[in-house]
């Protein structure tokens, strides 16, 4: 584990990483979700894909990463943009999960790894447009804590910067930014994954031209089943 400050629109953000067999020329960049961490990702992969460098990173406001800045995804990508200049790594292959996606995907690295990526906007429930319309309904007469009672569970327990960042982030059409990466992906997703529907791993695989898509077994989280198999597939496409 280690720490670097980055100096980012008059903001110091004091970055965690880790890097693991730093003596290999390859890099791989691993990004987490919402509301995760590096450790996730790490358990993941860390036993796998031995012939890279792995850098895993607590993005600004998870982990042991600072934050005190509301942020944008576009933030995300230019403070971990600073980040990689600061550590000389270049940008060759980037792993991105959920929201990790899309900051992996501004950074338009050679070879794109999405795994369960959010960014294509599904339609909410009838009980999630119910929660919206009380909660808009409400919030003029100033009832306190009312924030606890309708907020997603992604942001329980957080600061308020980190709130106004989520709404920045959560509900973003991320097509534009999918349509414009040249560059080579692969894009792995969870059959029974509910937080970003199968449908929509298949969308982002017709938008990006260069890309391949591999649906597997199991949940938002899938990827910690089938490591060994992204590991080949991997191999297989640089």
């Amino acid at each position: 584990m280690a720490l670097r400050e980055i100096s980012y629109k008059n903001n110091n953000f004091n970055i965690n990483y880790e890097i693991l067999n730093p003596k290999m020329s390859k890099t791989i960049i691993i990004l987490h979700g919402w509301g995760s961490n590096k450790e996730i990702m790490s358990g993941a992969f860390k036993k796998v894909l031995g012939e890279f460098k792995h850098i895993y990173i607590d993005m600004p406001g998870f982990g042991k990463s600072s934050n005190d800045m509301i942020l944008t995804t576009k933030d995300y990508a230019d403070i971990l943009d600073l980040l990689l200049l600061d550590l000389k790594i270049e940008k060759e292959i980037i792993f991105g999960h959920s929201f990790g996606g899309k900051v992996a995907t501004l950074l338009n690295p050679k070879t794109l790894v999405l795994l369960s990526t959010s960014g294509i906007l599904v339609p909410k429930s009838f009980k999630v447009r119910s929660k919206i319309a009380l909660f808009k309904l409400l919030k003029p007469f100033g009832f306190l804590n009312i924030r606890r009672f309708f907020a997603s569970s992604d942001v329980l327990g957080m600061s308020q910067v980190m709130y106004e960042t989520f709404k920045n982030v959560v509900d973003e059409d991320f097509e534009d930014s999918f349509k414009n990466f040249k560059n080579q992906a692969l894009i792995f997703w969870g059959k029974d994954d509910t937080a970003t529907p199968l449908y929509t791993g298949e969308k982002i695989s017709q938008i990006i031209n260069n890309s391949k898509f591999f649906p597997l077994d199991g949940d938002h989280y899938f990827f910690t089943k089938h490591s060994s198999f992204i590991e080949k597939e991997l191999n297989a496409n640089i």
